[in-house]
């Protein structure tokens, strides 16, 4: 009896005895990715004219942009900086952009690129401050009748027509804007341009300044022919586009609006719509209200002056404008699917 008890006393204490745990597994270590096999490329530059070799890259990766390689270029042959540089896939076909990634242009691993030269560079906020200084500068040397520009006799004289002052106010006033956008509103999305093009822009607005100017601050300029009544609208006019702030406010108005459309660095291209701003909501009928409001200021400007260089000017540059605001109203019909068919290029319901 003895022994049973023994037995009875270890059989209670087995089962009061808490299980016994069993060793957690420890979790096998993750193997370590494999790394992804990087494909580099080969670049080949050759150059468009001689179809000589100039340079091989080896091993270029293929997230490389075209100005990465412009880059790496321009190491070997210092004197052509990337924003000289032009490269293309095709001696006939078009520039690549420097934002253009490699591994997405139609190339194999071996890719041959061809360069050429685009010569001296310029950034466009320079060309556009030196064309509008000039304009501005000439037409006051006029106004004021510099010594070898007319007769001795009216050497620092001044002209007894309202006219030719406020004409010289509202001519001052256009250029002097259009200095402060370039300075403070505007975001030149183009980089450079050939130093060669500012001589052919510089030397447009500038003739055209010194022939208005040398007709409209002539000492013996009369004001417009065909009666007071005229001279009346002319002088409204004007005052209404420049003064009143219509066509030039309008104008600013507009280049306000294109620049927070885009934001800075930003390559992403928006639909430009009305803002809270009145003089934006032309925008409902045309694709380029600036260029509008820049027609209806230099028409207002030859109502007021009458004069046949001005209206030859305003007649040259509504053609030229015509044709940038044709072209930018196609780009924005081919980029965006959705964009207003309302809209005109650049007068409502006409052109």
């Amino acid at each position: 009896r003895a022994v049973m008890d023994i037995l009875a006393l270890k059989a209670k204490e087995t089962n009061g005895a808490e299980p016994e745990k069993k060793p957690t597994p420890r979790p096998k270590p993750k193997q370590p990715k494999k790394a992804k096999r990087i494909v580099y490329f080969e670049v080949e530059i050759v150059d468009l004219k001689t179809k000589e070799k100039l340079l091989l890259l080896d091993k270029v990766e293929p997230t490389a942009t075209v100005l990465d390689i412009k880059a790496l270029f321009h190491k070997s042959y210092p004197r052509w900086y990337p924003a000289r540089q032009s490269l293309r896939l095709d001696p006939k076909a078009k520039c690549l952009r420097d934002e253009e990634v490699l591994q997405t242009l139609p190339v194999g691993t071996t890719a041959s690129f061809y360069f050429s030269d685009l010569g001296p560079q310029l950034t466009w906020g320079t060309v556009f401050l030196a064309e509008c200084v000039g304009p501005l500068v000439l037409y006051l040397m006029f106004y004021f009748r510099l010594p070898f520009i007319y007769s001795p006799k009216y050497d620092f004289t001044s002209s007894k027509h309202w006219v030719v002052h406020l004409a010289c106010i509202c001519h001052s006033f256009h250029y002097v804007k259009r200095i402060l956008e370039t300075l403070f509103v505007h975001r030149i999305s183009h980089g450079t341009m050939p130093l060669r093009n500012i001589f052919k822009n510089c030397g447009y607005y500038w003739c055209a300044a010194a022939w208005m100017a040398y007709y409209i601050n002539h000492p013996l300029y009369t004001t417009p022919f065909y009666g007071q009544q005229q001279v009346n609208t002319g002088l409204y006019s004007n005052f209404v586009f420049f003064l009143l702030q219509f066509c030039q406010v309008g104008n600013f108005s507009i280049h306000v609006a294109l620049r927070n459309l885009k934001l800075p660095g930003s390559k992403v291209k928006r639909i430009p719509y009305p803002t809270k701003n009145p003089f934006t909501w032309i925008f409902w009928l045309v694709s380029c209200p600036n260029y509008t409001y820049e027609l209806g200021s230099w028409i207002g400007f030859t109502v007021m002056t009458q004069c046949v260089p001005v209206a030859f000017f305003t007649l040259v540059a509504f053609i030229q404008m015509t044709v940038w605001a044709k072209g930018k109203h196609r780009s924005y019909l081919k980029e965006f699917r959705d964009y207003p068919t309302l809209r005109s290029s650049i007068l409502p319901f006409i052109l």
